[in-house]
C-alpha cells in the first residue's frame, strides 16, 4: 500500500491524505473542520476516444438511475431524505485527454446528528459506491428502459448544444484546434454512435471499464474515524489494475499555422473565439501563463476588456481563459457581426503589446491579487477543493496552496514577456449570421 501525505496550510486545520487501497484505486481524505457536511465523491477516469466517448456519456446517466438496493430514482430520493436530506449528483468532464465520470453524495456530518443516529459517513460511502459498483440490471444487462431513456436524453443534449451560442463557438474552436485528436471530441458524444448502444453492450462495456479505469474516491469533512474499511467493503469485487488513463503532462507545442474558420447560423450577435497555443516547457511556465492570461483578459481591468469593450465599444463581452491542462488560451468576444475586422485588429494589438512588455507593474500586481484571491478561496467550498486535489492527482504535481501562492508572487515582468513570445494563434473561429 502506498501512502502519501500532504498538509495544506491554506485552510483551518486541513489535512489531505492519499492511500492506494488497491492498485489503480486511490482513497483521498480531506480532513477539515470548516463545514457541517461531508462529501463523498467517486471519479472514474478513462482515456478519451471516439469509440467510447458516447458510451461514457450514456453510462454516467444510466448509473444514476438506480442500484441493486435502490433500483429507481424514487428509491434513491427516499434514501436521501432518510439521510436528513442528503444530496446526490453526477457529471461528465473532459480533463486533458481523459473523460471523467463523476459521482457525488453530500450529507450532514455526524457531529451534528443525534448521538443514537450517527455513522452517516459510512452510510454515505455505502450508498454512493452501491450506485457506482452495483447498478440495477435485468437478464445480465442494464435495464433496457433506462438505457433507451438516457440515450434519448443524451441525444437531446447533443442536439441542444447550439442553443448556447457562446459555449458552442468555444466547442467548435476546440474541435478545429484538435481535429482528429481526443480533446477535440464532444464530451457527450455523437448522435450516430447512440444507435450502436444497447442495454447488453453498454453493460459489457461498463464491466470492462470498472476493472481497467483509474478510480479516485474522495471523502471530505470533519472525519475522525478510519474510513478505509468502509471503502474496502464496497470494492471487494474490483481488481488491482494498471489504470488506463492519460496522465496530464507538459506537451511542448509546435508553431501552429494560423487558420480561420467561419460558420453561419441564425444569430444576432457574432461570437469570435481565438484559440492560442502556449508553448509550455516546464511547470514554472504554467504560472507565467496564468499571470499573462489575467493581464490579457482574465479580469475587468484586463487589456481585452478595457481596449476592446470599454474604449472601442466593439464587444458586449471580451475576455480570455487559460486551459492549463492543454496549454491553451481562448479569447472570447461577443460582437456586432460588422465589427469582426476591427475587433480582430485590436485583439492582435493586445497580443503584440504583451510580447513587447506594454503593460505595467500595477497590471501585474492586480493580476496576481486576482489569482491569489481565487487560490485562497479553493478551500472555502468542499467540491472546489476536491476538484483542485483531483487535478493535481492527474498531473502528479502535488503542491500546497501556500506554495502555489508563493510561486505566483515570484512571477516577474520578464517571465510574462517570455511566455508571451511563446504564444501563437492556432484557430480564429467566427460564428456569424
Amino acid at each position: 500500500m502506498i501512502v502519501n501525505k500532504i498538509y495544506v496550510k491554506g485552510g483551518i486545520g486541513v489535512k489531505y491524505e492519499i492511500k492506494e487501497i488497491k492498485q489503480g484505486i486511490k482513497l483521498h481524505t480531506i480532513k477539515t473542520n470548516k463545514f457541517k457536511t461531508n462529501i463523498v465523491a467517486v471519479f472514474i477516469t478513462t482515456p478519451l476516444n471516439r469509440e467510447n466517448v458516447t458510451y461514457n456519456a450514456v453510462l454516467s446517466a444510466v448509473l444514476r438511475r438506480g442500484s441493486k438496493t435502490m433500483p429507481t430514482q424514487e428509491e434513491i430520493s427516499k434514501e436521501l431524505e432518510e439521510m436528513y436530506g442528503a444530496s446526490f449528483d453526477c457529471g461528465l468532464d473532459k480533463t486533458g485527454d481523459n473523460q471523467v465520470l463523476k459521482f457525488y453524495l453530500e450529507s450532514i456530518n455526524d457531529n451534528f446528528l443525534p448521538q443514537n443516529d450517527n455513522n452517516m459517513l459510512k452510510t454515505s460511502i455505502d450508498k454512493l459506491l452501491d450506485i457506482v459498483c452495483n447498478p440495477v440490471t435485468e437478464n445480465g444487462a442494464f435495464k433496457e428502459e433506462y438505457v433507451e431513456q438516457e440515450k434519448q436524453n443524451i441525444k437531446q443534449i447533443i442536439e441542444a448544444k447550439k442553443d448556447n451560442k457562446a459555449k458552442y463557438a468555444l466547442e467548435r474552436c476546440i474541435e478545429e484546434m484538435y481535429k482528429d485528436k481526443p480533446f477535440g471530441l464532444y464530451k457527450f458524444g455523437y448522435i450516430e454512435d447512440l444507435e450502436k448502444i444497447d442495454a447488453k453492450n453498454l453493460y459489457e462495456y461498463y464491466l470492462q471499464l470498472l476493472q481497467n479505469c483509474k478510480i479516485d474516491i474522495f471523502v471530505s469533512g470533519n472525519i475522525t474515524e478510519k474510513i478505509d474499511e468502509y471503502v474496502n467493503k464496497n470494492i471487494e469485487n474490483l481488481n488491482n489494475r494498471e489504470p488506463q488513463y492519460n496522465k496530464v503532462k507538459i506537451e511542448p507545442k509546435e508553431q501552429a499555422k494560423e487558420q480561420t474558420v467561419t460558420e453561419s447560423m441564425d444569430v444576432t450577435q457574432g461570437k469570435l473565439i481565438l484559440g492560442l497555443n502556449v508553448n509550455i516547457e516546464n511547470e514554472d511556465h504554467k504560472y507565467y501563463a496564468l499571470v499573462y492570461n489575467a493581464i490579457l483578459g482574465g479580469t475587468a481591468a484586463s487589456k481585452l476588456f478595457q481596449n476592446v469593450r470599454e474604449k472601442a465599444s466593439l464587444a458586449y463581452a471580451a475576455s480570455s481563459s487559460y486551459l492549463k491542462n492543454k496549454s491553451n488560451i481562448f479569447i472570447s468576444c461577443g460582437i456586432e457581426i460588422a465589427n469582426y475586422e476591427k475587433t480582430l485588429k485590436i485583439v492582435r494589438e493586445q497580443l503584440e503589446d504583451m510580447k513587447s512588455g506594454n503593460f505595467t507593474e500595477e497590471d501585474i500586481e492586480n493580476a496576481k491579487k486576482t489569482i491569489i484571491s481565487m487560490v485562497k478561496s479553493i478551500d472555502d467550498e468542499q467540491d472546489t477543493e476536491i476538484m483542485y486535489f483531483f487535478g493535481q492527482e492527474l498531473t502528479e504535481n502535488n503542491i500546497e496552496l501556500e506554495k502555489y501562492i508563493e510561486i505566483v508572487q515570484k512571477v516577474k515582468k520578464e517571465d510574462i514577456i517570455n511566455i508571451a513570445n511563446k504564444i501563437n494563434i492556432n484557430v480564429i473561429y467566427f460564428l456569424k449570421d
